[in-house]
Order: C-alpha cells, then sequence, then structure tokens
C-alpha cells in the first residue's frame, strides 16, 4: 500500500511539473509573439515613414493643439466653483495636459508609446487585439 501511495505521489509532482513547464513554454511564446508585433508596429511606422509619416504627425499635432485650446476654453468659460467647477478643472487639466502629448509627440511618437506598452504588457495586448478582432468580425458578420 505504501509503495502505491508514493507512485500516486511522484505521479501527482510529475504531472504538476509538466503543467508548470507547459504554462512557462506558452507564457514565453506569448511574450515572443507579442514582441514580433510590436516590432511590426514600430516597423510599419518607420516604412510609412517619410510623407505619410510626416503628414499624420503635423495632423496629429494640429489635432493636439485644438484639444489643448478646447480645454482652455473650458477653464475660462467653465464653473469656477462648486462641483461643477471642480469637475471642469478636471475635465480642462485633462483636455489640456492629452493636447500637450498629442502636439509634443505626434504620430510617431504614438505609435512608438503603443508599440512599448505591447512589449511590457504582452498577455493583455494579445487579449485586446483578440477582443478588437471578435467585434470586427461581428460587425462584417451581420
Amino acid at each position: 500500500m505504501a509503495s502505491h501511495t508514493s507512485s500516486t505521489k511522484d505521479f501527482g509532482t510529475s504531472s504538476m511539473e509538466q503543467t508548470k513547464d507547459a504554462a512557462n513554454k506558452a507564457g514565453e511564446k506569448t511574450k515572443e509573439a507579442a514582441s514580433s508585433v510590436g516590432d511590426m508596429v514600430s516597423n510599419a511606422a518607420s516604412a510609412v515613414g517619410s510623407t505619410v509619416g510626416k503628414t499624420a504627425d503635423k495632423l496629429t499635432s494640429a489635432t493636439g493643439s485644438g484639444v489643448r485650446h478646447l480645454g482652455e476654453t473650458i477653464r475660462e468659460k467653465g464653473p469656477q466653483q462648486g462641483m461643477f467647477g471642480n469637475a471642469s478643472r478636471a475635465v480642462a487639466d485633462t483636455l489640456q495636459e492629452g493636447g500637450k502629448y498629442l502636439e509634443q509627440e505626434g504620430f510617431g511618437g504614438m505609435v512608438d508609446d503603443v508599440a512599448g506598452l505591447i512589449r511590457r504588457n504582452p498577455l493583455p495586448a494579445v487579449l485586446v487585439g483578440l477582443g478588437i478582432g471578435f467585434l470586427i468580425g461581428r460587425t462584417l458578420g451581420s
């Protein structure tokens, strides 16, 4: 009876190790795939580069300027006190910061940031990609 118990423990330990190994390998493959996607995004942005990239950067900077200006307008014309004053200041701050980011980074900077985000968080990036693909498939399939 004791030998049966020890062989069962050995089998359980072996199965657990195999499961851990499989999970580690799957995690490594996911990281590799996400890193490849991040590299492809960076390469695509670089390949588009010259004329289209510069135009996209200019448009993004112009959009950032408009968003920042909207934040300034909300700050000036919105309520200044109370709950609505706090809310309008928070919205104005967010718009101004977002506008500054768009102006400074442009389209190329945004692409680089997204590529870095994918590299740092591969599994969530893959899951988000699958979710977006599913939604697009459902939309086009209807």
